[in-house]
C-alpha cells in the first residue's frame, strides 16, 4: 500500500489506530488530548518528525499555545490529515488562514505553509485583514515573499508610468469615455491627489521633470478647453439663454481647473497656473460680463471668483513672482468684476444656506487680504490709480482697501520727506565743496 492510501486510512482522534497523543497546553481549561498517528505527523511536519525520532515507545508530544492561537493549532492538526489537492479548497477565510500559517511555520509544515501562502496571494483582502497579514508574514522570512510582492512598493519607473497615465486621464478634455461617463476621470483625479498627499514617498513623483511636464501640458489643455467652452456660448443661436449642455460643459471645465489648482502647489507649479490664468483672464471676463450671462449661472460665478482668489493670494503673498505690469493688469482686470459681483450675489443668494450663490465671509476676507497685499507691492503710481478708482466707485464697501490707502498715504509723505532731506544734503554738500575750493 502506497503512502497516499495509508494516509487516507487514518483519521485524527481514532483511538484504535492512534500511536501518538498530541497535548495542547493552555490555561483555558479546553480539551488538550488529540489522538494522532506518527506516520502522518512525521510526513507532514519536520517539528513532529524530530520529536518522534527522539522517542521509541508510544509518544506524548506536548505543544504550548496561548488562548489566542489554540484554535489555529487544532485546525492545523486537522489539516495534517488532508491531501494536498483538498487542502487548498478547504480554506474559508483570510483571518483563519493567517492564523494557521503562523502555526504551520512554527511546526515546519511545508505543504500547509505553501498552501496558505498560495491562498493568501490569490484572494482579495479587506484593509483590516491586510494589517493582520503584514504582522504575520513579517516574521516568516523569505517564504512570505509571494504575499509581500503583492503590496511591496513598486520601483520609481513603474510608479512614474502609472502616475503619468493617471495625469493624462485626469486632465483629458472632451466627451467622457463610455460607458463610465465622468466617473473614471473623477477617480483618476482623486487618485492623483491621493498620490500627491504629504508623506515620505511624495518626492518620487513630484520632483520628476517628466511628471511636471505632463502636468503643465494637462494644465494648458484644461485652460484652452475652458476658454473654448466659454467662447462657444457666444455662438449659440439663442442669444438670451444658455443651454443646459453648454452650462454643464463649462462647469466641468471649471471643476477641472479647481482640481488642478489644488494639486500643482504640491509640485511647485503654481506659477504655471497663474501664468495661464493671467493669459486667459481677458477672454473669460469678456464672456462672463456679457449680456448672455448677466443674470444666470450664479454658482459658476462664485466658483470663478474663488479660483481667481487663489491666484490673487499666490501673487499677493509673494508665492508666485510676476512683473509689476502683470500684477497691475491682474488687479485691474479682476477687482472691478469682484466688486460688481459682490452685491449681485448677495441679492440672489439663499439667506438660509448662503451657498452656492453668496460670497461667504471667509472668501471675502481672503479676497481683501490678497488684494491689499498685492496693491501694496505695486509701484506707487499704480497704487494711486487703483485706489482712486476704488474710492470713485459706488460700492466702496467691498473689498475694504482702507489699509492699503492708509499705507499709501504714509509712504507718500515719507517718500516726499526723504526726497526733501536728500535735496538738503545735496545742497549742504555743494556749499561745503565751494568753501573748500575757495581756500
Amino acid at each position: 500500500m502506497d503512502k497516499a492510501n495509508v494516509a487516507k486510512s487514518y483519521k485524527l482522534g481514532d483511538i484504535s489506530t492512534s500511536d501518538v497523543i498530541v497535548r495542547l497546553s493552555n490555561k483555558e481549561g479546553r480539551p488538550e488530548r488529540f489522538y494522532a498517528h506518527s506516520f502522518i505527523l512525521k510526513t507532514r511536519s519536520k517539528f513532529f518528525a524530530e520529536k518522534l525520532s527522539e522517542q521509541n515507545s508510544i509518544s506524548n508530544i506536548e505543544i504550548h499555545c496561548s488562548g489566542l492561537d489554540y484554535d489555529y493549532h487544532v485546525d492545523l492538526l486537522r489539516c495534517l490529515y488532508l491531501s494536498e489537492d483538498v487542502l487548498l479548497d478547504s480554506w474559508d477565510s483570510v483571518i483563519s488562514v493567517v492564523g494557521i500559517l503562523q502555526v504551520s511555520a512554527k511546526l515546519r509544515c511545508e505543504e500547509i505553509t505553501q498552501s496558505c501562502i498560495e491562498y493568501l496571494g490569490a484572494v482579495p483582502w479587506e484593509d483590516k485583514e491586510e494589517e493582520e497579514i503584514l504582522k504575520a508574514v513579517s516574521k516568516l522570512g523569505p517564504i512570505a515573499m509571494p504575499i509581500l510582492a503583492r503590496i511591496q512598493p513598486v520601483d520609481l519607473v513603474a510608479a512614474k508610468n502609472v502616475f503619468l497615465s493617471a495625469i493624462r486621464f485626469a486632465t483629458s478634455t472632451g466627451d467622457p469615455c463610455p460607458p463610465f461617463g465622468d466617473g473614471l476621470k473623477t477617480s483618476a483625479q482623486e487618485q492623483v491627489e491621493y498620490m500627491l498627499g504629504e508623506d515620505e514617498d511624495t518626492p518620487l513623483v513630484t520632483g520628476d521633470e517628466e511628471v511636471k511636464t505632463e502636468v503643465r501640458t494637462g494644465l494648458s489643455k484644461i485652460c484652452l478647453s475652458f476658454e473654448k467652452d466659454l467662447s462657444c456660448l457666444l455662438l449659440e443661436t439663442d442669444s438670451d439663454l444658455v443651454s443646459e449642455a453648454a452650462e454643464n460643459r463649462i462647469m466641468q471645465s471649471l471643476s477641472d481647473l479647481e482640481w488642478i489648482c489644488s494639486i500643482i502647489p504640491k509640485m511647485d507649479l503654481m506659477k504655471d497656473f497663474v501664468a495661464n490664468w493671467a493669459e486667459i483672464s481677458g477672454s473669460i471676463l469678456r464672456v462672463v460680463e456679457g449680456k448672455k450671462l448677466d443674470s444666470v449661472m450664479w454658482s459658476f460665478k462664485v466658483k470663478l471668483i474663488e479660483l481667481t482668489t487663489k491666484v490673487l493670494e499666490a501673487v499677493g503673498y509673494g508665492n508666485v513672482i510676476l512683473s509689476a505690469p502683470c500684477r497691475v493688469q491682474l488687479v485691474k482686470l479682476w477687482l472691478p468684476y469682484i466688486r460688481k459681483m459682490k452685491p449681485l450675489l448677495d441679492s440672489v443668494g439663499d439667506e438660509d444656506s448662503g451657498f452656492p450663490y453668496k460670497m461667504g465671509e471667509d472668501l471675502c476676507e481672503n479676497i481683501e487680504g490678497a488684494i491689499v497685499s498685492l496693491i501694496l507691492a505695486l509701484p506707487s503710481n499704480d497704487q494711486a490709480d487703483i485706489l482712486a478708482d476704488w474710492m470713485k466707485a459706488e460700492q466702496v464697501r467691498f473689498p475694504d482697501l482702507s489699509e492699503a490707502f492708509e499705507v499709501w498715504c504714509y509712504r507718500t509723505k515719507s517718500a516726499k520727506r526723504r526726497l526733501l532731506e536728500g535735496s538738503d544734503r545735496v545742497g549742504q554738500g555743494s556749499a561745503t565743496l565751494s568753501l573748500d575750493l575757495s581756500h
